[in-house]
């Protein structure tokens, strides 16, 4: 079975039509005003109208009041929560119950001990997103960095969840990073955009074509350290 593409940060028509037209698994939307692929409530609504039923919608958001989760749910619905900051079991667990909505937990990654933390949140969300940790500088943000971390961390780890591959992945580096992590999903943003925000259609094209022909569950090891600061 082909491996499935989360195309994220989209934030318009085009961008939207395009990935559907490509074979985008999910769709993801950031609902997060720091981000450069922020979607306000009036963008939201216009999307959502356009998303076609068949292709389930992410929103990732982060660290979300009860307020601002319903008034994104109550313009249009979403299939999944994206949780993308540093929010706790409990947290987790409570937006799933108060929304009704499944959760895919974002936990970032630089070394083994940040991998284990994904067994925390096993009885509070429905899957689990691996990412690399943004960077150590002044604003920056949770995810959409266009950064990979060490996927040998994952070569061979049992996760109790359906996980999502994330970080830096575009065309030329997503089958290195499915053969050694053995992931059936990966999500792409940064690296398949001509500016912030704004897909490059050629390149996502590229990805969703590239992961159509790995095959799910096979890794083998390698030398390659896949980590960067592109």
């Amino acid at each position: 079975m082909a491996i499935d593409v989360k195309i994220c940060g989209i934030t318009n028509t085009n961008d939207l039509v395009a990935a559907v037209a490509s074979g985008a698994a999910y769709l993801g939307f950031v609902f997060y005003p720091p981000s450069p692929r922020n979607v306000d409530i009036s963008r939201w609504k216009q999307l959502a109208s356009g998303s076609p039923s068949t292709v389930p919608r992410v929103g990732v958001m982060v660290d979300p009041e009860d307020r601002w989760i319903d008034e994104i749910l109550e313009t249009a619905p979403l299939d999944y929560i994206q949780l993308h900051g540093r929010e706790t079991p409990g947290r987790t667990s409570a937006i799933r119950e108060r929304s009704g909505v499944r959760i895919i937990k974002a936990i970032p990654v630089r070394n083994a001990d940040d991998v284990d933390r994904h067994r925390d949140y096993l009885d509070c969300a429905d899957m689990i997103l691996f990412d690399a940790k943004p960077p150590a500088t002044a604003g920056a943000i949770p995810g959409g960095n266009g950064i990979s971390f060490d996927w040998r961390l994952l070569a061979g780890h049992p996760i109790g969840l359906p996980w999502i591959l994330a970080g830096g992945l575009d065309a030329d580096n997503v089958a290195e990073a499915v053969r050694l992590t053995g992931a059936s999903t990966i999500d792409a943003s940064s690296r398949i955009e001509s500016e912030p925000g704004l897909k490059n259609h050629t390149e996502m094209k590229r990805l969703l074509t590239r992961a159509s022909t790995l095959v799910r569950g096979e890794t083998r090891e390698t030398e390659v350290v896949p980590h960067d600061s592109d």
